[in-house]
């Protein structure tokens, strides 16, 4: 490693790629072999007071003396030899300096050696007395010792974390096992810690107090998540069916300029029924949604003018108002229903979060505080986390788990299929190995015995965990005191294990977990009948699993298994019957008769196939040919490729979850769909397939599920009558007028329920306010050229609710684009005045010619619209030669000449706000 010292480096000879400098001259590298460069400086032409530093004097001579003896020529061994004379006469030749004549030269500068055996008279030693971090494996009782004794010999103890959430567990574990402990914090990102008894520091780094792995970062000029993906510029293409929430249903024209009293503009162009087209205006982009139905069913175009849309809206909004008092029942009585309200963290929880093998991404962070609130309430907790496979869904599950034994109270996690128990078995196991938790696991390789001694067990309240299928939900397992129920996979249960599911819900914790949700009840969540956690950031290292089709092709399955075997990795083959499963067996051996192949499906004995997966985790089968029963929670991190056979017989869901089997760990992971060819398949096997190549990054589970049900129809969220709406509609828009319905039923029939959301909620976030204007307030396309990209920025701009956010967007864009031309500012300036519209209550702003028309709802006799109302009339008295009002039974108008800019507008608007007492 070279390092820096003033105009210094240190000399490393195993640094075979490096020239290091120093100040102008260079010093030569011993082991440039033969990607050397073809001229090296000598020595002698170093100014006189540099410093050669060598990392081991015995080696750079040794190397040295290897590369003179295999150089095809040599210069001068002359000291004083011409170097424009030796670089006329060697040209492109590369040449080595003597060992002789290195030794010779390098005396006459001061040399630094590293190591204990120098190899020359020394006249001076430095030496450092510094040690490493002593390791402690988690025994906090030894470390505050160790910090003690370290406070004695009057050192001080420094903690290095790279998160303040790592550095607030620390604390907690101290205040409860040792107050007296004194450390300071830094916030840093070090490999490895140390102790420097001749500076007074104690450096330990909190990966090594947990016994986690440390992640070396790489500075980046932008995060994955901040780039373009094909996916997003293709969200919406011309011919595209939309639904305007006003005008109904259309195709998507694109991005058309037009022209507002000699001011070029930017509007969405939408074509209607006879072809009549209507421009929508860039801060209205919010009641445009993309029509999604069934895949391959044309929707009817909406003809303007016509009541049709209307009258078809109305009647969708009297069914969806029954819908959503059911919704708003059900989780009024789930928030009216006394639960068991948890204890706060103690230092045992933040000693298992803080041992975590992988650092947290933050929407893990995020998910664990959510989980961990709603324990604490008193009302029971039924909150979804929705993520893709493999991004920590099982650690939270965990820590929720562990949180409920602090207080005595019995956990069960229930699972779809009995591999999955297996594997959350050795999970829990594992993670909670440190601290005295009895966890066991049922399904249906466990022996009646061993059953009948865990349902004893388990009533004694001697378990504190149980993992099982559908099984544990039976009346012969009764638990002493459950208190958390955790589901993965619920889409996988029947009705009946749903239904007792659902009556625990209003007694118990339940944390459900889910890679691919059913749009609708990921919907059901939305919509508040449900809490709600998203995990979208990928754990770091990991890769996206290269996803392609193939027919049966014996030399691609053969090429796929031996690529993934020769580089020390597993292959899974799966094939779904059974009664053909030992043909597959024999092709592959004929293929590949080198490797070591094992079997295994549902129908075998549960001892032998418990065996047979575990063999396999453990390294001693190369192939494992199976049924779909991989398909949930086996984790193998070294099985990295797998081939899925008839793919085409798969839905979905079942195809995205067995790609997560592969492409768990930092690796390159590759999944093969052999199907038949194309033109043989249906419409919706074809899309399914296609569709698993096209989402293919991580965190695209549900993108998977909401293309799953563009294929498969929508349905609805609590019954088959809706879906002819959702049909007629889309699902998006069916969707807003849920929401919007919702909203409404919670501000007038279930007030009371959620007053303090309410009161979070300021008036003008439940309201809208549409703009429209003849100014120039557009991106322009020489600015961005792209017309996909530039619907992409007025879509998030559109979208945008906070200064903050903006402040971001503005940033984005200067860093991407360059400086903002004064229509992009103009623009930004616009959405900042449509929030004080929205504040003063406005339902429509007008800014043309020079004047500002505001609209107010006539019926608006809120105390908040009182106010607002009375905020703007004082505005008109002070304001008596600029300022008129005109009134009529639909609005209030007030208008205000004299606006030439939207800068003007809002300092109008802003003044006009500053007197309204709701604001």
């Amino acid at each position: 490693v070279e390092k820096n010292v003033a105009s210094i480096r240190i000399f490393n000879p195993n640094n075979q790629r490096s020239i290091s400098e120093v100040k102008n001259a260079y010093i030569f590298n011993p082991k440039q072999d033969d990607t050397a460069i073809s001229y090296q400086p000598w020595l002698h032409s170093l100014p006189q007071d540099s410093w050669l530093w060598y990392q081991d004097y015995d080696l750079v001579m040794h190397t040295l003396t290897e590369c003179y003896t295999k150089s095809p020529a040599s210069i001068s061994n002359s000291i004083s030899s011409s170097i424009d004379n030796a670089k006329d006469k060697v040209a492109d030749t590369i040449f080595y300096t003597a060992p002789e004549v290195w030794k010779q030269s390098s005396t006459n500068f001061l040399t630094i050696e590293f190591g204990v055996r120098p190899s020359g008279a020394i006249q001076d030693t430095i030496s450092y007395e510094s040690y490493p971090q002593p390791h402690f494996h988690q025994q906090f009782d030894l470390l505050a010792e160790n910090l003690h004794n370290n406070q004695n010999k009057g050192l001080t103890n420094l903690l290095l974390t790279e998160t303040k959430d790592q550095f607030e567990r620390l604390q907690q574990i101290f205040e409860e096992l040792d107050k007296a402990v004194h450390f300071q914090q830094l916030y840093l990102n070090l490999s490895k810690g140390y102790v420097d008894p001749q500076v007074g520091i104690a450096c330990y780094t909190d990966h090594q107090i947990f016994d986690r792995y440390y992640r070396y970062k790489s500075a980046q000029k932008y995060s994955k998540h901040q780039a373009i993906t094909l996916k997003e510029l293709s969200s919406l293409q011309i011919g595209d069916y939309v639904v305007h929430i006003d005008y109904g249903v259309a195709l998507f024209g694109g991005l058309s300029r037009v022209t507002v009293n000699n001011q070029q503009q930017e509007a969405l162009r939408l074509v209607y029924k006879d072809n009549d087209t209507v421009y929508v205006g860039l801060h209205m982009l919010h009641k445009i949604a993309k029509y999604s139905g069934k895949n391959g069913v044309t929707p009817t175009m909406s003809k303007l003018g016509s009541t049709a849309w209307v009258q078809k809206k109305q009647k969708v909004k009297k069914r969806i108002q029954e819908l959503a008092t059911d919704l708003m029942q059900l989780y009024s009585k789930r928030k009216h229903a006394v639960g068991f309200s948890f204890s706060r963290d103690n230092f045992l929880q933040a000693e298992l979060e803080s041992s975590f093998t992988y650092e947290d991404t933050p929407d893990q962070v995020l998910a664990t505080i959510a989980v961990k609130k709603d324990m604490e309430m008193s009302n029971p907790m039924d909150r979804l986390i929705c993520g893709d496979v493999g991004f920590g869904k099982t650690e939270i599950a965990i820590r929720a788990a562990f949180k409920a034994i602090q207080d005595r109270k019995q956990v069960a996690i229930l699972v779809p299929t009995t591999i999955l128990a297996l594997q959350h078995y050795n999970s829990f196991s594992q993670r909670l190995a440190n601290f005295k938790v009895n966890i066991q696991y049922v399904n249906r390789f466990r022996s009646t015995q061993e059953v009948n001694t865990i349902k004893t067990a388990l009533a004694a309240g001697e378990i504190d965990i149980l993992i099982g299928t559908h099984t544990i939900l039976s009346k012969a397992f009764q638990f002493k005191d459950l208190g958390l129920l955790v589901i993965d996979e619920e889409q996988k249960f029947g009705v009946k294990a749903k239904e007792y599911i659902k009556s625990c819900k209003l007694h118990i914790d339940v944390l459900t977990s889910t890679a691919t949700p059913i749009p609708r009840t990921l919907h059901f969540s939305l919509m508040g009948a449900r809490d709600l956690s998203i995990i979208s950031t990928p754990p770091a290292n990991r890769q996206p699993v290269q996803t392609s089709i193939h027919t049966f092709d014996k030399k691609v399955i053969k090429e796929a298994i031996h690529y993934e075997i020769q580089r020390g990795g597993q292959v899974f083959f799966v094939h779904n019957r059974v009664s053909h499963i030992d043909e597959i067996v024999k092709i592959i051996h004929n293929l590949v008769p080198e490797y070591r192949i094992s079997v295994a499906h549902a129908q075998m004995p549960g001892n032998q196939l418990e065996k047979r997966i575990l063999d396999f985790i453990d390294g001693q089968y190369d192939i494992l040919i199976s049924t779909n029963i991989i398909e949930a929670g086996l984790d193998i991190p070294n099985a990295n490729t797998i081939i899925i056979n008839d793919s085409h017989m798969f839905g979905l869901s079942d195809l995205h979850q067995m790609r997560g089997r592969v492409g768990r760990s930092n690796k390159k992971a590759f999944c093969y769909l052999i199907a038949p060819p194309s033109i043989s398949l249906n419409d919706e096997a074809r899309k399914r397939l296609s569709t698993l190549v096209e989402f293919t990054d991580l965190g695209d589970g549900l993108k998977v599920a909401m293309r799953d049900l563009d294929i498969r129809g929508a349905g609805n969220l609590m019954g088959a009558e809706q879906s002819g709406f959702i049909a007629d509609i889309g699902f998006e828009t069916y969707c807003k007028i849920l929401d919007e319905t919702i909203q409404e039923l919670k501000a007038t029939e279930f007030k009371e329920l959620f007053e303090e959301e309410l009161e979070e909620k300021t008036a003008y976030e439940r309201i809208d306010c549409a703009l429209e204007t003849d100014l120039s307030l557009l991106i322009p396309s020489n600015y961005v050229n792209n017309d996909t990209e530039r619907l992409k920025l007025y879509t998030t701009l559109d979208n945008i609710n906070n200064e903050e956010q903006l402040q971001a967007f503005q940033q984005e864009l200067q860093d991407r684009f360059g400086p903002l031309p004064v229509s992009v500012q103009d623009l930004i300036q616009a959405i900042r005045m449509r929030w004080v519209a929205k504040k003063l209550r406005f339902s429509k702003l007008k800014l043309k010619e020079g004047a500002m028309r505001c609209y107010i709802p006539s019926i608006d006799t809120s105390t908040a619209g009182k106010s607002s109302v009375e905020a703007i009339l004082n505005y008109v008295h002070a304001y008596p030669n600029r300022c008129h009002i005109k009134n009529s039974a639909a609005h209030l108008l007030v208008i205000i000449q004299h606006i030439p800019s939207v800068e003007v507008a809002s300092q109008v608007l802003e003044e006009m706000a500053s007197g309204c007492s709701n604001i």
